[in-house]
């Protein structure tokens, strides 16, 4: 135990937590003697193992080697101490414990642990078999856990309670001979990761043939050229950085899609990865809605960490604005707290690396994903970088005219704030308080539209409360809660990342987090005190705003974060946007330069 103990101090830099120390004495040396009594005690134990590119853990990986054919064996056990369990009602693999509440079932769990480990192992993407997994539940008896065995089991999820020790240990012994397994677990340890074959061919089905996207101009070039770079990094054993620049709606995500399905069909080992939580889940859900398994293809910006160097094909950055000076965070272990760049994590862990940004949509200190950020990085290690403008306007009703409003409005674009002349392609309008902008809004929902309202981050956001959300935002006699806090659905608001696709999200108030790469039909925007208009110029108040982030950087930094925060909420309408500033004299700027009707 002292071991494991210094293993996990040194693997994630801080102590071991007093219950899950005690958790291990009283699960592992259970497995201890288990193994030993089934003659299994040379396999090897890898313990609180870290599933590849994901930051969850399996209690234990036993390797070996199989006893009829003599190749490398990976049995996963998930240790459970529990004695009583009951199922959540309409659910077949929800768990409800108490003090613990709400548990997914522990088959359905090591299941998923198997098929990851399947799919994203390189020397086991050919040899599925190999894995196997079971649920240990030592102290229960079996009429203690009824309730779990309707669960089907299969070979990668069987379950065994503490009355079931000796089939336990027949099951171990039909997949492990009990010779040593230090060599199966150093090739586990050290194998490549990327995407098997298996992951990459459901991918193609579900992104690819699931949506047709059809690629214009210079997004067929943009795609092209990624295609190109990677049939030349293998003919010529090259590696260039791609990236693509465009506005709100110019079709950055389509590219990324396209790209990511066209790969997949081909063959090609290829992952998505954003810096924003609410944006690569929602992508989870869409795209890996008839494929469970196409969600884990979909990455965050800092699971690269350890990634092996050009182990995948291509590594696809969608909105690479988001990203930050390194990946560590307080979560991160110490042996990876190297001070790398993210930017050089993400250009070393694929052969043709895509960046796809826009460098208006910055909103927080710390994030750096420009063209020039990521030039940089290329060239100090040699690398050659091509660069592809996206000209074309996909949202805002395909209004380059507002855009450009938009830019000049916030000092993003020289020229100053400019008289809205109207495009018929865009509805541009004030309203006089938020109870006019939320009934606006609320007429085009009930027209078929979809729209939502957002605001600069200038009231606290609390957690959910018993029953609802608490009604942060305040203006007057005028009250609405923020989006749920919560990732998961809350007294009927949606979790914090489905607040923009979720029809029950029209409830609640969005902040740039929460819409930042998503679109609506119609968008309602408050304009907080953290930007108002005086005389001539722009001036941005911290003091008046909740977002911390934001404010941990310098007053030029906050400036720039909170112009390219209401850039962001402006540019999510797709037919039309509405505004409202809570100042006075900066909503007399906006009735100055948008006719009403």
């Amino acid at each position: 135990m002292p071991t494991l103990s210094e293993q996990y101090r040194h693997q994630l830099g801080r102590s071991v937590p007093d219950s899950e120390a005690r958790s291990w004495a009283r699960s592992l040396d259970v497995l201890s003697a288990d193994l030993l009594e089934a003659g299994l005690g040379s396999v090897e134990a890898l313990v609180e193992y870290q599933l590849p590119l994901t930051s969850k853990r399996a209690d234990v990986v036993l390797c070996g080697t199989h006893p009829s054919t003599g190749r490398d064996q990976y049995v996963v056990v998930e240790l459970k101490q529990w004695s009583r369990v009951q199922m959540l009602d309409g659910t077949d693999n929800v768990c409800l414990l108490e003090g613990l509440g709400e548990q997914l079932h522990p088959l359905e769990q090591v299941r998923t642990y198997c098929t990851h480990l399947t799919d994203f192992i390189g020397t086991l993407s050919d040899e599925p078999d190999a894995v196997s997994g079971v649920a240990y539940l030592h102290n229960a008896t079996d009429l203690d856990v009824d309730a779990l065995f309707e669960y089907p089991q299969d070979e990668l999820g069987r379950l065994f309670t503490g009355q079931r020790r000796g089939d336990f240990h027949t099951f171990l012994q039909s997949r492990l001979d009990g010779s040593a397994g230090v060599d199966a677990a150093d090739r586990l340890l050290s194998s490549a990761v990327r995407p098997s074959k298996q992951l990459l061919t459901l991918a193609a089905d579900e992104v690819q043939q699931r949506e047709q996207f059809v690629l214009l101009d210079e997004q067929r070039v943009a795609y092209e050229l990624v295609m190109r770079a990677v049939d030349s990094s293998y003919r010529a054993n090259t590696k260039e950085v791609i990236i693509v620049t465009g506005g709100p709606g110019s079709g950055k995500s389509v590219i990324a899609l396209s790209l990511l399905g066209e790969l997949s069909r081909r063959g090609r080992t290829v992952l998505h990865a954003t810096g924003s939580s609410a944006f690569t889940q929602t992508l989870r859900k869409v795209a890996g809605n008839r494929a469970p398994r196409v969600k884990q293809m979909f990455k965050y910006f800092n699971q690269f960490v350890d990634a092996e160097q050009n182990g995948l094909d291509v590594l696809i950055c969608d909105e690479a604005h988001r990203l930050r000076e390194t990946s560590a965070n307080r979560y991160t272990a110490a042996h990876l707290r190297t001070g790398k760049a993210q930017v050089a994590e993400l250009i070393d862990a694929a052969r043709v690396p895509v960046f796809l940004l826009d460098e208006h949509q910055v909103v927080r200190p710390g994030e750096l994903g420009t063209v020039a950020d990521i030039k940089a990085a290329a060239t100090q290690v040699g690398l050659t970088t091509r660069v592809v403008e996206l000209d074309g306007q996909f949202r805002c009703g395909g209004s380059r005219a507002y855009e450009t409003w938009v830019l000049r409005l916030l000092g993003l674009a020289p020229g100053g704030p400019a008289r809205w002349d109207g495009d018929e392609s865009f509805i541009l309008r004030t309203a006089v308080g938020p109870s006019e902008l939320e009934s606006l809004l609320r007429n085009r929902l009930e027209a078929g539209y979809g729209a939502r309202l957002a605001a600069g981050f200038c009231w606290p956001w609390s957690d959910p409360i018993p029953g609802g959300l608490k009604l942060d935002v305040e203006i007057g006699d005028w009250h609405k809660p923020w989006n749920n806090k919560k990732q998961t659905s809350h007294a009927g608001a949606p979790g914090t990342p489905f607040w923009a696709s979720d029809p029950a999200g029209f409830e609640q108030v969005g902040c740039v987090y929460t819409a930042q790469g998503f679109e609506y039909d119609y968008a309602g925007v408050i304009m907080g005190p953290d930007l108002v208009w005086r005389t001539d110029r722009w001036v941005a108040r911290p003091e008046h705003s909740h977002d911390t982030a934001a404010k941990r950087g310098t007053p030029e930094q906050f400036d720039r974060a909170v112009r390219n925060t209401y850039k962001v909420l402006l540019t999510r309408g797709m037919i039309g946007t509405a505004v409202y500033s809570t100042d006075p004299e900066t909503q007399h700027l906006l009735d100055e330069l948008i006719p009403q009707r």
